[in-house]
């Protein structure tokens, strides 16, 4: 089974998934059990699974045979190249496929003139009038080749300009020109391409990353930073005939395997091992030679050389193609999307398993507790009207008048819990203080004036190991917030539960532990490649500066933007179980009164209004039995997991 059909089993998984989130969100409206924050969860819990992505990055020096290779993999199915794929330099800037349906198919490219702004590509990506966009014309391949090809267009400028746009043409190999002026440079015309193409992998979610060589990998720093390091699966593509070449090694040291932190979903592949065959050696003299390429090319990365896959991309393509299995068992393609497929698409699930999980956990165990309540009022309600069968009328007056005093005491109790609101308000407004934008941009704009005004190097590394531990001390100090909301917000809460009964759960705690790991790997970044005692002495203290915060300090900024959100979401939902279940206390308190009180007005009415009681009572054990086969349509699609059984049933 190819890594095309084990995809779409994972996308099957997906949709029913959603499918099944949906119907349950929707039994919870038809019995008015679906409050404004629970609809609130399940939209951003349904967006979340929309807009799940899979992202696989191919990255390599060029002529190594990338974009083959993601024809060989991904596009077969065309019957031909989706990609161009020629001898030389076929992409000129990182590339992005996927597929937006609220977008046209069209090439959106970015030009690298973006390069003199201090805006990174994706804040760009909220301006379309910044891009050039050229449709796609899907209804003709050579219409779609011809428009593919200027990805890879380029320019020619003097050698100052180059490196203004941050090109070095002697430490990083930028071609010279062909041109009149010996002293011009070729570099890319653009400086991101976004392909967006109506392809079933795209449109089921797939993002592939087409990355140029070392020369715009190094000059793009989003893609280092941000792209390669949260790609699910990492692609190092080498060539059989060079093995591991210095730009080679310099991208595998630099962006992928030592010091980067990530192992898992990086694959290295041999490509062109085509190139071996030679029909005056015998079969086994053949592996011999790529196996020892192999053995090499392992040494020379420190990996073990099972993780490295021989493979011929143009011959596995042709292979699929022409429906050729003997050539495509040669080609060996098959093993290295095994190994894909074995290192991506379970990992990825289990990631949106966790997530999903967790969430429609909380809210289902939120409406459980709810019904739970409901019926244990219900009951509490019930047991005193029959207590009343063949009481006279003072008895009556006697429960009426105890029904009130729990009502008053209750209120006293509500009244306590607003003045917690209070001081809970007070909380959270610290916790944004700490991890709010606002003391990061006045971090920001603080280190900044000093790395300005530094004269020495010493003042410049300085200021940017300041700014990561700053950045650390406040994340300490919102966790010190975090652990104060969540002790007021249990103590509150069992206050709750042994004054007035109500069922709650313990508070769900928000960890910061993954946004302490970012800072981190951007710290030991900024260490390797700029601050350096090389890089801080060979480079003016401005470039120095521009740098850092063009390509460092942008990245934190958004660490923070995320854990701002997620801490916004968590505040919000972190009350609204305690709330609903105050709000159906008090609902049952009134009930239970106005019963006494028709019982006191009329006490021919007593046996009729149990009677109604017990009604209601069936309907919410029947509600609760729903919640629970609700509940477990959607558990049981999340258990499901990407075995081999499953994945032959789904092809």
């Amino acid at each position: 089974m190819t890594l095309a059909q084990q995809f779409a089993a994972y996308n099957d998984w997906r949709n029913r998934l959603s499918l099944n989130v949906a119907d349950f969100r929707q039994w919870l409206a038809d019995n008015d059990l679906c409050d404004a924050q629970t609809d609130l969860r399940f939209e951003r819990l349904l967006e979340k699974l929309r807009e799940d992505r899979l992202h696989v990055a191919f990255v390599a020096e060029f002529s190594r045979g990338k974009s083959e290779l993601i024809n060989a993999i991904f596009f077969a199915a065309h019957g031909t190249r989706m990609l161009p794929s020629t001898a030389g330099r076929t992409t000129m800037c990182p590339t992005e496929l996927m597929y937006d349906r609220d977008k046209p198919a069209c090439i959106e490219l970015l030009p690298i003139e973006t390069r003199e702004t201090e805006t990174s590509i994706s804040d760009y990506k909220r301006y379309p009038d910044a891009w050039t966009s050229i449709p796609l014309k899907t209804n003709s391949l050579e219409a779609m080749q011809e428009a593919l090809r200027t990805v890879s267009d380029v320019q020619h400028v003097p050698q100052e300009r180059a490196k203004q746009l941050g090109f070095d043409p002697e430490s990083c190999g930028t071609a010279p020109s062909t041109g009149d002026s010996g002293n011009d440079v070729e570099i890319p015309r653009w400086r991101h391409a976004v392909i967006n193409y109506p392809h079933p992998l795209l449109q089921q979610g797939l993002v592939i990353l087409d990355t140029p060589g070392l020369n715009a990998i190094g000059a793009e720093p989003e893609l280092t930073l941000s792209l390669l390091p949260n790609a699910h699966a990492v692609l190092f593509i080498l060539a059989a005939d060079t093995g591991v070449t210095q730009s080679d090694l310099a991208i595998w040291n630099e962006h992928i395997g030592g010091g980067t932190g990530r192992s898992r979903g990086r694959l290295v592949v041999l490509n062109k091992i085509d190139g071996q065959w030679d029909e005056l050696k015998s079969e086994a003299e053949i592996d011999a030679e790529i196996g020892k390429q192999v053995q090499r090319c392992a040494t020379i990365l420190g990996l073990p050389a099972t993780q490295i896959f021989p493979v011929s991309a143009q011959k596995g393509l042709v292979a699929r193609i022409n429906g050729d299995e003997a050539l495509l068992q040669r080609s060996r393609l098959a093993t290295l999307e095994a190994a894909l497929s074995h290192e991506l698409i379970p990992a990825k699930q289990e990631i949106v398993r966790e997530n999903t999980e967790a969430e429609f956990t909380s809210i289902f165990l939120r409406m459980h507790g709810l019904l739970e309540s409901r019926l244990a009022g219900l009951r509490e309600q019930l047991g005193e009207l029959t207590e009343l069968r063949g009481k006279n009328k003072g008895v009556v007056e006697y429960m009426m008048g105890k029904v009130k005093v729990e009502k008053e005491e209750f209120e006293t109790g509500l009244q306590r819990f607003h003045a917690v609101r209070s001081v809970f308000s007070q909380l959270t407004n610290r916790l944004f203080g700490h991890l709010g934008v606002d003391s990061l941009r006045s971090l920001t704009a603080s280190t900044r004036r000093t790395m300005l005004d530094a004269t020495f190097s010493r003042a410049l590394s300085e200021a940017m190991t300041k700014f990561f531990t700053d950045s650390r001390q406040s994340l300490r100090n919102s966790e010190g917030e975090i652990a104060e909301i969540l002790e007021m917000v249990d103590a509150i809460q069992k206050k709750f539960v042994v004054e007035h009964g109500l069922k709650l759960s313990n508070p769900a705690p928000f960890p910061l532990k993954r946004y302490h790991k970012e800072i981190n790997r951007l710290e030991q970044w900024c260490n390797t490649h700029l601050n350096t005692a090389f890089q801080l002495m060979t480079h003016e203290k401005r470039s120095v500066t521009q740098r850092f915060f063009d390509e460092v300090a942008h990245q934190v900024r958004k660490i923070f933007e995320h854990a701002n959100r997620e801490a916004e979401a968590w505040i919000k939902a972190l009350l609204a179980p305690m709330e609903t279940q105050i709000r159906e206390h008090q609902i049952q308190l009134k009930r239970r009164l106005e019963s006494i009180k028709r019982i006191h007005q009329a006490t021919d009415t007593l046996e009729e209004r149990i009677g109604e009681l017990q009604h209601v009572e069936q309907q919410l054990l029947d509600q609760i039995s729903a919640l629970e086969d609700a509940g477990q349509a959607v558990r049981q699609v999340l258990r499901n997991r990407l075995d081999d059984e499953a994945l032959r049933n789904a092809a």
